[in-house]
């Protein structure tokens, strides 16, 4: 197909608190070999293999490649509010269309690659859903790269804005600390109560 690859993969479906991000990443099919190879060599991995400057370093890349109009990806986020309303898989699936839609490419013209059990709309009829996706296919692990730096840096944003948790530090994740701050100060507005409704004193965290 002389088209577009798009990479799909999410960060943040397990933790507490914060939104999910999906990230999309796309090339053209006869740019993939040349352009590829540009981010670290082609040794692009899963991006939780990788450290947190390695990550930005290469999403500043990306960012460059973006400006030049030789690729093109896009995040999109769905907020704790809509994953405990709707539940987390549909949270997944709108963030996956929104980004899908963003980058504006023709679904009946690229070949999409997704991570794991993520599935794109069905009207994109060339998918292929990849196991352990983010370590094989380098345009799934640019989209990990994409949705993890982006969630991390809007979790350092939330850490500002609710210091107490120190969402900057576990990025919303059920850390020992992480519990404890919610046990100390009950729950913020950005929390996923759904998710800790299974929290002995759960009931009783005050919301803040």
């Amino acid at each position: 197909m002389n088209g577009f690859l798009v990479g799909v993969d999410e960060a943040g479906r397990g933790p507490l608190a914060g939104p999910v991000a999906v990230a999309v990443f796309s090339i053209a099919e006869s740019e993939k070999h040349r352009l590829l190879g540009f981010f670290q060599g082609g040794k692009i991995r899963d991006s939780k293999k990788m450290t947190a400057a390695s990550r930005e370093m290469v999403f500043r890349d990306m960012a460059a490649q973006k400006k030049l109009g030789r690729i093109s990806y896009a995040v999109s986020f769905a907020s704790a509010s809509v994953i405990d309303r709707k539940g987390i898989s549909f949270a997944i699936r709108r963030a996956l269309a929104r980004s899908l839609t963003t980058i504006n490419v023709k679904s009946s013209d690229c070949r999409v690659l997704l991570d794991g059990g993520l599935k794109a709309p069905e009207e994109f009829v060339f998918q292929s859903t990849i196991i352990k996706g983010d370590e094989k296919e380098a345009v799934i692990a640019l989209a990990s790269i994409a949705a993890k730096v982006s969630r991390d840096r809007l979790m350092r944003r939330l850490g500002k804005k609710y210091p107490m948790y120190g969402f900057e530090i576990h990025k919303g994740y059920g850390t020992k600390e992480h519990y404890k701050k919610l046990e100390n100060h009950g729950l913020s507005p950005v929390h996923r109560k759904s998710f800790l409704k299974s929290i002995v004193g759960c009931k009783t965290f005050k919301i803040v």
